[in-house]
C-alpha cells in the first residue's frame, strides 16, 4: 500500500474514534443547557440522550449488513451528509422529537465510523505494529475526552448556544469526509464462513462473566463520568470550568493509563491484573463520591481514570483467549455488551436522579464497579487465558 493512502487510512481511524469520544463525553457539560432549552428537567432530558447510544448500538448490530451493500468509502461519505442533516436540525429546529432523531443519527453515524476505523488498522498493520496503531487509536476516544470537556465549557461559560459543540464536533467528520474522498480504501471480505465451535462448559462460564463485565464496567464508568459535572457544580459548588477540568482530567490520565498499561500488562497476569485495577478504580470512587476535601477532588478522579484506563481491553483480550483461536463472533459478542451498557446509561441512571439525586447515580456506577471487581475474581475459577495464551 502506497505510504500516503496508509497514512490516509490511518488518520481516518484516529479521526473516527476521536469524532465518537467527542458526541459522548460532552453530554455531561451541555445537558443542564439542553434542558433548559427545551423546558425539561435535567433527569427527563437525560432521557433524550438514549437515542444516542441506541444509534451507536444500532450502527454495530447492523454495521456487517450494510458492508454488504455500500463500501467503506460510500459509507463515510454517506455519513457525513448525515451529520450535517443532524446539525441542521439541532440548529434550526425547537422540536424534541426531531432532536431525539438527530441524536440517533449522530450516534448511528459515529459507531459505523468507529467500527470502518477498527476494520482499517487491522487491515492495514500486522504484528506488534498493529497492536500499537490499534492502542493509539483507542487512545484518541480519551483526547476527545480531555479536549471537548474544555471547548464545551468555554463555549458555555461564553454564553454561546449549546448546539455550536455539535457544529465543531460535525468539522471533526468534515475532516475525515476530505480524506476519504482522496484515498483508496482496503478491499472488504465479505464472504462468511460458517464453523461450528464446541466451548468448553468453563469457556462458556468464562464468557457469560467477562460480558456481564464489559456490560457493567462501561454503564458504571459512563454513568459516573455522564454526571460528574453536574455533581461538581450541585455538590461541590464548583464552576462550569472546574466541573469541566474534572472530566479532562479524568480522559487525561486515562488515555496516560493506556499506553501505561500497554507494557506492563506483558508482565501480568490479566486475569489477576483485572483484579487488581477493578479493585483500586472501585475504592477510587467510593473515595471521590464520600471525599469533603476540595483540594482532593481532581488527585482522585485522575487516580480513578488512570487505573481505570485498561479494564476494558484486559477483558476484550480476556474473551479472545477463551479458545485457541480467537473468534470475532465472542469478542464481538463482548463489544456488544460494552454497547448494551452504553445504552443504558440515560435509562437508568435517569429515573435514579428523579427520585436519589445525582449523588445515587455515582453511587449505583460506584456499585456496578464492585460488581466487576467481584466477577473478576469468580473468573479466576473459569478462565482459559493461560491454557491459550
Amino acid at each position: 500500500m502506497i505510504n500516503k493512502n496508509k497514512y490516509g487510512l490511518t488518520i481516518i481511524s484516529f479521526l473516527s474514534y476521536y469524532f465518537t469520544g467527542s458526541m459522548i463525553v460532552v453530554t455531561g457539560m451541555i445537558i443542564r443547557n439542553i434542558a433548559k432549552y427545551f423546558h425539561l428537567s435535567v433527569a427527563n432530558m437525560s432521557n433524550t440522550f438514549t437515542f444516542l447510544n441506541a444509534g451507536i448500538l444500532f450502527s454495530i448490530v447492523l454495521n456487517s449488513w450494510i458492508t454488504k451493500f455500500f463500501s467503506l468509502k460510500k459509507q463515510i461519505i454517506m455519513g457525513f451528509f448525515l451529520v450535517l442533516i443532524a446539525i441542521y436540525n439541532f440548529v434550526i429546529t425547537h422540536n424534541l422529537t426531531i432532536f431525539c432523531f438527530s441524536m440517533f443519527i449522530f450516534g448511528m453515524v459515529g459507531g459505523i465510523t468507529m467500527s470502518i476505523g477498527t476494520f482499517l488498522i487491522t487491515n492495514i498493520y500486522s504484528g506488534s505494529e498493529r497492536t500499537s496503531k490499534l492502542l493509539l487509536t483507542d487512545s484518541f476516544f480519551s483526547i476527545s475526552g480531555i479536549m471537548f470537556p474544555i471547548i464545551a465549557s468555554i463555549l458555555l461559560h461564553k454564553k454561546i448556544f449549546w448546539y455550536w459543540i455539535y457544529i465543531i464536533i460535525g468539522l471533526v467528520y468534515f475532516i475525515i469526509f476530505l480524506i476519504t474522498i482522496n484515498v483508496e480504501f482496503p478491499k472488504q471480505n465479505i464472504k462468511i464462513t460458517k464453523k461450528k465451535n464446541k466451548y468448553h462448559s468453563n469457556c462458556k462460564k468464562s464468557i457469560f462473566i467477562l460480558c456481564c463485565c464489559s456490560l457493567c464496567y462501561i454503564l458504571g464508568q459512563l454513568g459516573f463520568i455522564s454526571w460528574v459535572p453536574e455533581y461538581a457544580t450541585q455538590n461541590i459548588h464548583f464552576n462550569l470550568q472546574h466541573s469541566g477540568s474534572l472530566v479532562s482530567n479524568f480522559w487525561m490520565s486515562y488515555m496516560f493509563g493506556m499506553w501505561f498499561f500497554s507494557y506492563i500488562l506483558k508482565f501480568i497476569d490479566l486475569q489477576k491484573a483485572l483484579v487488581i485495577l477493578t479493585g483500586i478504580s472501585t475504592f477510587s470512587m467510593y473515595f471521590f463520591i464520600k471525599n469533603n476535601n476540595i483540594m482532593l477532588f481532581n488527585t482522585i478522579i485522575i487516580i480513578l481514570g488512570f487505573f481505570s484506563s485498561a479494564i476494558y481491553t484486559i477483558i476484550i483480550t480476556l474473551t479472545s483467549l477463551q479458545t485457541k483461536k480467537p473468534s470475532q463472533k465472542l469478542i464481538n459478542f463482548t463489544l456488544m455488551s460494552g454497547t448494551i451498557g452504553t445504552l443504558l446509561t440515560f435509562i437508568i441512571t435517569g429515573p435514579i436522579i428523579s427520585k436519589i439525586g445525582i449523588c445515587g447515580a455515582l453511587v449505583i456506577s460506584n456499585i456496578l464497579y464492585g460488581i466487576v471487581f467481584i466477577l473478576s475474581i469468580i473468573l479466576g475459577l473459569t478462565s482459559r487465558h493461560k491454557k491459550n495464551f
